[in-house]
């Protein structure tokens, strides 16, 4: 079966499995949404198998001469085992992880798993579907910090550059140095920087900056809740967060640990300084636009709304962050500074064309927007010397690029990958996962804020298990 997308060159999507079940929980290579939508059949009513799938084999156990098991696969992966994301899925969905997923697995550019599974609602009454849209959340950060290195390459800035060259609000930050007294009692000073805040500190999160989520310090965490600074209570314009930002001491000197912070925030408003133009806008014309990225935005108009996806309201985090959000706005008409770490919507197809393009050294279907030297250097560790881990977000093991989390060895690790692997996440519970050496792409969809964290690992689990050439 193929599904071709209008106006650009056509995906491949080869039937992964012989599943049997098809229900409201499990929707695997159904019809697409229609002349207008996003996919359109090629093929007859069933399923065609495309002549150019391969076959491996392998000797049994015994080595017999002669005597050989083979195995069904497309693209190296195997049929059958790519046969198991659907129960697996269907189980979470029953478990109330989540309402309902979309899975994507790629090889080479070339589609060869895309099923939804469960229900796109919270009362679980509408079949999920392809082309359901997802709040990203800090799957934003990878797409904004890819046109922070296009405006690189362009000659536009550079990481050395301090980022007081635009952004002249923080000209005055302190660091907040903690102490313990002997009697036990902490206190604290704010000392000057020993360097500036550099673009590549913001793209590696080695700023100093933090989330109120996550800071150690009671003070900085009051400070940064009671200023609003990102935006979760209420709408606060770029030039006055800044201004309020420039006012709260950062956690740790810039240049000595990665600590996962606003920073990607931070970046957003200095590319429009850059630029002269909206985060947004600038976006859309860099990336969203030559890769056909038609349902990824910073909110989720009228139109598309019954697309969205939601969370279970017995999720602890959904309220919140519904709030926090607030994906039914257009920032730029409501006040808000578009927030480069946190606030875009996608579908699990946009995503993929996005990471494909990182795959493809910066290019796909014809469209070049980094040269493969910047998107190897991207996807370098660039920590070497730091502490801090990325360990709440990727497991043991991974360091962190220009945007991208990646892969340091073979082992210490907690799912499966390969040594220069690339992936983040989103706390609405979305992930991916860029596996150069084995040419992979795997997309997960789904909304289950609390559970994000087992369900990224387990559809890792899930992809890996499966490729078995």
């Amino acid at each position: 079966m193929r599904f071709m997308r209008h106006g650009a060159a056509a995906l491949v999507l080869t039937f992964a499995g012989s599943l049997t079940h098809t229900t409201t929980a499990s929707a695997q290579f159904g019809p697409g949404p229609g002349p207008g939508g996003r996919f359109e059949r090629d093929g007859g009513p069933g399923f065609d198998r495309d002549p150019r799938l391969e076959r491996g084999e392998r000797l049994d156990r015994r080595g017999r001469e002669g005597r050989r098991l083979r195995e069904d696969t497309v693209m190296g992966f195997s049929r059958e085992r790519l046969g198991r994301i659907s129960p697996v899925m269907r189980g979470e969905v029953e478990r109330a992880m989540f309402p309902g997923a979309v899975t994507l697995i790629a090889r080479r550019g070339r589609i060869i798993h895309f099923e939804a599974h469960g229900f796109r609602d919270a009362a679980k009454t509408q079949p999920m579907t392809r082309d359901t849209i997802f709040m990203l959340a800090s799957m934003t950060k990878p797409i904004v910090s890819t046109a922070a290195v296009m405006l690189i390459e362009q000659g536009r800035m550079k990481l050395s550059d301090p980022i007081t060259n635009w952004l002249t609000e923080l000209r005055d930050l302190k660091v907040e140095v903690r102490r313990t007294n002997p009697d036990g009692t902490t206190t604290s000073e704010d000392v000057a920087l020993t360097r500036p805040i550099t673009v590549q500190d913001l793209l590696r999160h080695s700023a100093g900056f933090t989330y109120a989520g996550a800071v150690r310090s009671p003070r900085i965490k009051q400070l940064l809740d009671d200023q609003n600074i990102e935006g979760r209570t209420a709408n606060i314009a770029g030039d006055e967060m800044l201004r309020r930002l420039g006012q709260i001491p950062l956690t740790q000197q810039p240049g000595t640990n990665f600590e996962y912070s606003i920073s990607v925030d931070v970046l957003g408003l200095l590319l429009e300084r850059v630029t002269g133009k909206r985060l947004d806008v600038l976006v859309k014309e860099m990336i969203l636009d030559p890769l056909d990225m038609r349902d990824t935005a910073w909110f989720v108009p009228e139109a598309r709304r019954s697309r969205l996806a939601e969370a279970l309201d017995s999720d602890p985090l959904k309220a919140p962050f519904i709030s926090a959000y607030r994906i039914l706005e257009n920032p730029a008409e409501n006040g808000q500074y578009l927030r480069g770490g946190a606030g875009m919507v996608s579908t699990a197809e946009d995503y993929f064309r996005f990471a494909q393009m990182i795959l493809n050294g910066g290019e796909f279907e014809g469209a070049r927007l980094l040269s493969s030297r910047w998107v190897n250097f991207m996807l370098s560790n660039h920590l070497v010397g730091m502490g801090g881990s990325t360990a709440a977000s990727t497991g043991p093991g991974y360091g962190f690029g220009l945007g991208f989390a990646v892969r340091l060895q073979e082992g210490f690790a907690v799912a499966p990958g390969s040594t220069g692997d690339a992936m983040w996440a989103g706390a609405w519970g979305t992930s991916f996962t860029i596996d150069p050496r084995e040419g992979v792409v795997g997309i997960l969809m789904a909304q289950g804020p609390s559970n994000r964290v087992h369900t990224r690992m387990l559809f890792k689990n899930l992809i890996y298990g499966a490729l078995v050439r």
